[in-house]
């Protein structure tokens, strides 16, 4: 009887203790699966144009919008803005990019892209500026005629883009920056474009004696393309003489979206990373965040392209109307009257009529692509 009880007691342990296994191991299991159902709830991934500031401005996106329960942004270091179109279509995982709207208008035209027309966009952000670091050699952007220019990143797009324009038919390589600013000082090629948010990094360990940015001469066909910008001793000491500011372009960038399916996991969140950033997006526009967010206009149109389905319903449920323009005549003829009281104000040459018409187009543009100050 004894040894029945002894035989019955053994085996409720064993029991007892392979349930408990079973139950430790199931634990184990169920902990593991939610930290994993945790780490991806609401994770949308955005890859960066690789510029400094795109990098910056999405830090800020996931530092203001993360609430570490319903939404995550995860940003991801690109290599430029057509890598970046490319890697939207054709990795896995990916949101969202950010990328230059002449880049994004290339791949549309050029083919360059497998079905890039079903790309939406969420919202135009900041202008980037054109940077052509030339040689001591090369006084004027004309110089580069027959000499090598290495093209990087977006300016892959707009370098030869802008260069064509003015009638320069430069030789062109395309390295990433690190290489073509070794290639530059080495004097393998004549010239770097590359096309960043200014003040870049990229050139702030730049000593070569030398060295300098070519001002790139504004002209009726690239006041159709681009925004005139400047560089100034302000954004590059060692670069920019005092009172010798260099005239260039810049181009708009946009916040892509991948064409995901609609009632997917991946689809739900971007709406709910949308309806973040536009609710909470006054907030990226104080410090400590970046001040290229004070450019963006939200409500800003992308000729050609269509908007994300959650940000187009939030802005019209959201923006309210704006009061009534006026319409192209009356404010071509109130500019028309600025430049001649300005003229005459300076002491300056008073401007053709196609001078005039020339500058107001290029306002319109910039109206166009600029937030209002």
């Amino acid at each position: 009887m004894m040894n029945s009880r002894k035989s019955t007691a053994r085996w409720l342990s064993r029991g007892t203790a392979a349930m408990l296994m079973v139950g430790c191991m199931l634990a184990s299991g169920a902990r593991a699966e939610t930290l994993a159902e945790r780490a991806n709830r609401g994770l949308v991934e955005l890859m960066t144009s690789g510029d400094a500031a795109s990098i910056a401005m999405a830090q800020d996106l996931a530092s203001v919008l993360d609430d570490g329960a319903t939404r995550r942004l995860l940003p991801v270091v690109g290599h430029g803005s057509v890598e970046g179109l490319i890697d939207l279509k054709a990795l896995r995982g990916v949101d969202m990019t950010i990328t230059q709207t002449d880049v994004l208008d290339y791949a549309k035209k050029h083919a360059t892209v497998p079905n890039v027309e079903a790309i939406t966009y969420v919202a135009k952000l900041h202008n980037e500026e054109l940077h052509v670091l030339a040689r001591a050699e090369i006084g004027r952007v004309e110089d580069l005629n027959g000499k090598k220019v290495d093209f990087v990143g977006g300016a892959k797009v707009t370098g030869p883009a802008v260069l064509g324009m003015l009638k320069v038919n430069a030789e062109g390589v395309f390295d990433n920056h690190a290489v073509a600013l070794k290639k530059l000082t080495s004097g393998e090629v004549a010239a770097v474009a590359y096309v960043a948010a200014k003040p870049t990094p990229v050139f702030n360990t730049l000593r070569s004696s030398g060295l300098h940015l070519l001002a790139i001469p504004m002209t009726p066909a690239l006041a159709n393309a681009y925004v005139p910008a400047q560089l100034t001793v302000e954004d590059y000491p060692d670069l920019i003489g005092a009172g010798a500011p260099v005239d260039t372009v810049a181009v708009g960038t946009v916040l892509v979206v991948a064409n995901l399916a609609p009632n997917t996991e991946r689809f739900r969140n971007l709406d709910n990373f949308v309806d973040a950033f536009f609710t909470q997006f006054p907030r990226l526009q104080e410090a400590p965040y970046h001040p290229k967010w004070s450019e963006v206009n939200l409500a800003a149109e992308l000729p050609g392209w269509k908007r994300f389905a959650a940000a187009d319903t939030w802005l019209k449920r959201n923006v309210v109307a704006s009061a009534p323009a006026l319409d192209d005549k009356e404010l071509r003829e109130i500019f028309v009257k600025f430049l001649d009281e300005r003229a005459k104000a300076s002491g300056g040459q008073t401007l053709t009529a196609d001078q005039k018409g020339q500058l107001f187009d290029q306002f319109q543009r910039w109206q166009q692509t600029s937030r209002a100050r």
